[in-house]
């Protein structure tokens, strides 16, 4: 724990672009400037997230891998966060597939190496500069089994689409038996509690076959 502790304090202090503030604006800016340049010119994708941690020999990481090809199949350039575990099984499914593979590599304490399944890469100083790009350029969120980054994410798109900041688009969740606690958590205590409107939950889908991940998008577009 205090080797960790030690690793986020030197990334703090040495990460900085200049130690004036103003000057990290400049880095910032690139960063956006960078992403959109990039990302703008990709077309449909979608986002896929999950646990860096995984390995391939999980069901997780085959299922993510299936997931991300059937969407690349069916046309959309597949974004992910380009590090090991989920990422790197839905980058491998989209370039599999022939698809556009998208990492969108963050710097961490521990150097997050981009994983070898990717196309185009765009590095990350700044956790929000990386974090609009997720949103701003994906027509889905795939939300696989993972952590804090992961539910990061998750919560992010579902406040941002329930205060109707973003344009509502499909969020689904793999993995019933992963998700289930966080779902009738979310049912018990936080529509219990009234804190959230009984359509809230209704922004979201959970599923348990890659197939039905690409069901649901295509069918929301079949709309449009």
């Amino acid at each position: 724990m205090v080797k960790k502790e030690r690793l986020c304090r030197n990334n703090l202090m040495n990460g900085d672009f200049t130690k004036e503030d103003t000057w990290r604006i400049f880095r910032i800016m690139g960063e956006f400037v960078d992403g959109f340049e990039t990302l703008s010119k990709v077309g449909p994708a979608v986002s896929i997230f999950g646990s860096s941690r995984l390995k391939p020999s999980d069901p997780y990481y085959k299922h993510t891998e299936n997931i991300a090809y059937l969407l690349a199949k069916a046309g959309y350039a597949i974004i992910t966060g380009g590090g090991p575990g989920i990422m790197e099984a839905a980058n491998k499914g989209a370039q599999s597939a022939g698809g556009n593979s998208i990492g969108l590599n963050i710097q961490l304490p521990t150097e997050q190496e981009p994983n070898e399944y990717i196309d185009t890469l765009i590095e990350f100083h700044y956790f929000f500069c990386r974090k609009v790009m997720f949103v701003k350029y994906a027509k889905a969120f795939v939300i696989m089994p993972g952590g804090y980054g992961t539910m990061d994410e998750l919560f992010e798109s579902l406040n941002l689409i329930q205060t109707c900041r973003i344009d509502r688009f499909p969020v689904v969740l793999f993995g019933k038996a992963y998700w289930n606690g966080l779902i009738e958590w979310m049912k018990d205590s936080v529509l219990g509690r009234s804190c959230i409107s009984p359509e809230d939950l209704d922004i979201f889908s959970v599923v348990d076959k890659p197939e039905e991940v690409v069901k649901i998008v295509k069918k929301f577009y079949s709309k449009k």
